[in-house]
């Protein structure tokens, strides 16, 4: 008897894991969703983490209001309405650094050698660590507003108005975080990270009409004062919370907030790769 023998066909491709993993539709998205819900429970198992977003911003406004708003001012209730929009972006300007620091702990830690070895996209976790992080600038808000109300602040516009004013300062805040990103990426150590970005947030921050209008300060200052992209978004949140003008500071806040995640978002993740 004979053997029939069946012809060799073309050789089976096998799909690795990560290419089967990168051709699936809206990959980076789900990835890293779930590694934003992974930076969620983090932050709702270690609760500690919120004291700088829920402490910070009442502290800064008892210091400001009750120290230096009779001086200022001549009314601590009037000093409150100018200055409490001004204290939330503040807030979630510097919540934003975190971002950094725990990325830059979980790259020290190792994780991110774990999220290298899985099939999904090398930017999905950094896009998951900033997104998860926006639990902070809600709290942040919530409790701000909050503490404001019990001693007085009220809204001048309306709660649309004052919401659209939140999610522009959150806006912003996510753009910003890419910044935090880059360090954490670049830095070696979370506490060079966190050094770092103050160095950078503060004049942005501090350098803005958020105390005294700008009228009454230096004039070098003032040139400064205007070119800061922070006194837009501080300008826009006070003209939708108390009102004001809103049409120019809005569109050149949405303007810095496109252009700062054109920049850095590409820096951070190509220099992500590079550490990788």
């Amino acid at each position: 008897m004979t053997t029939m023998t069946r012809p060799a066909g073309p050789p089976q491709q096998t799909r690795t894991p990560r290419a089967a993993g990168q051709k699936r539709p809206f990959g980076l998205v789900r990835h890293s969703l779930a590694l934003a819900v992974r930076s969620l429970i983090k932050t709702i198992r270690t609760p500690e983490q919120l004291l700088d977003v829920t402490l910070q911003p009442i502290m800064f406004v008892v210091i400001f209001v009750y120290l230096l708003g009779g001086a200022i001012s001549g009314s601590q209730h009037a000093y409150l309405q100018y200055l409490l929009p001004a204290i939330m972006v503040q807030t979630l300007m510097f919540a934003s650094i975190a971002t950094g620091v725990s990325l830059n702990t979980d790259v020290e830690k190792g994780v991110f050698d774990r999220f290298r070895s899985l099939p999904i996209a090398r930017s999905a976790p950094l896009v998951g660590s900033v997104v998860g992080d926006l639990i902070r600038f809600v709290v942040s808000i919530v409790v701000l507003f909050a503490f404001g109300y019990a001693i007085g602040f009220r809204i001048g516009t309306n709660p649309l108005s004052t919401i659209a004013a939140c999610l522009l300062a959150m806006a912003f805040a996510f753009a910003v975080s890419w910044i935090g990103v880059l360090l954490g990426v670049l830095m070696r150590s979370p506490g060079a990270v966190q050094g770092t970005a103050f160095l950078v947030f503060f004049p942005l921050t501090f350098g803005t009409n958020m105390m005294v209008p700008t009228s009454t300060l230096p004039g070098w200052l003032q040139a400064w004062v205007k070119i800061n992209p922070v006194t837009d978004l501080m300008e826009a949140a006070r003209g939708l919370i108390i009102g004001g003008p809103v049409a120019k500071p809005v569109t050149q806040s949405l303007i810095w907030i496109v252009a700062i995640i054109a920049v850095f978002a590409p820096l951070a993740v190509r220099a992500y790769r590079r550490r990788a």
